[in-house]
């Protein structure tokens, strides 16, 4: 499948000449910063981290170390994001939502609605792996009632379930068996939830977004929001979030740098497209609106354009 990212791989690609240009940027006094974000927003991932190795070999020093030893604030951690390779990013996001104080559900809830059922297999042996705890037993341990349920399921990745029962528990009334529903929304095949969607208002006369908003609310209800939208649209559901991070008072700087950066070599594209339907401005405007000065020029860089 063709990439619909905004960030691609470099053609001419050679990391030792690009760890060089890094290290002059932050050699001595003052830092370059334009030419780290202009260098690091033009290579994918897998290129960011041969730079990070060919700059260890060629300078025996951290080059994320390093980063932030030269740059602060919100501009650090976006460039800091797009060092990390993806499965560690998510696994790193997951641990801060869980290990701060507080519960960051925010978090929870996008990583675990959006992602395959590949990539949740991947982040739960990897979270293991990197911190020797079961992120299953974390998130349990961190949450309650069918919120909680909702995420140890979709932590499972499984692919298979019944339309009819979700029929069954909807029936009547949505908190009729919520239990039931849960499960079935747990359920990871998109195509299949949207056959379930589609008989669901043929049954009850409603959109099942509409039965959530009534009949939940809270984390379950923005849980079961984000699988509902995921199974429809990913890039949909992306839009919106960016959207809502930066409209009214104030931006929610901590999920613009996060779906910026994992989505930059996804989705951007159909993301930015989304954003236009929902929007009056485009993406790239509201960026530019929203931000400024190197945090904003390496965040209009991953957006990659603008949409008139």
């Amino acid at each position: 499948m063709a990439s619909r990212g905004t960030v691609k791989a470099s053609g001419n690609f050679n990391a030792n000449e690009d760890a060089e240009t890094l290290y002059k940027a932050m050699k001595g006094l003052g830092t370059d910063e334009d030419a780290i974000l202009q260098l690091l927003t033009s290579r994918s991932n897998t290129q960011r981290q041969q730079i990070k190795a060919a700059y260890k070999t060629l300078h025996g020093k951290d080059l994320v170390s390093d980063l932030k030893g030269e740059l602060g604030g919100k501009f650090e951690t976006l460039i800091v994001g797009l060092m990390t390779a993806p499965l560690a990013y998510d696994v790193t996001s997951l641990r801060n939502a869980i290990k701060g104080a507080g519960t960051d559900e925010k978090v929870l809830v996008e990583i675990l609605a959006s992602r395959t059922a590949q990539q949740v297999k991947d982040i739960v042996a990897a979270y293991r792996e990197e911190y020797d705890d079961s992120l299953e037993e974390d998130i349990a341990g961190d949450t309650s009632g069918h919120f909680k349920r909702l995420l140890v399921i979709l932590l499972q990745g499984n692919i298979e379930s019944d339309a009819q029962a979700l029929f069954k528990a909807g029936e009547q009334k949505f908190g009729t068996d919520e239990q039931q529903f849960i499960t079935i929304l747990g359920n990871r095949s998109a195509e299949h939830l949207r056959k379930v969607f589609d008989a669901y208002m043929k049954l009850s006369g409603y959109e099942i977004e509409e039965s959530i908003q009534r009949e939940t609310s809270g984390s379950l209800r923005d849980l079961l929001l984000a699988v509902v939208k995921c199974a429809r649209s990913v890039p949909a559901y992306f839009a919106e979030t960016l959207y809502y991070s930066m409209k009214g008072a104030g931006t929610d700087d901590q999920t613009l740098i996060r779906v910026m950066v994992t989505r930059s070599e996804v989705d951007m594209l159909d993301i930015r497209s989304e954003f236009r339907k929902i929007s009056p401005k485009s993406l790239h405007a509201m960026i530019m609106g929203d931000t400024g000065g190197d945090y904003r020029k390496a965040l209009l860089l991953l957006c990659g354009g603008d949409d008139a």
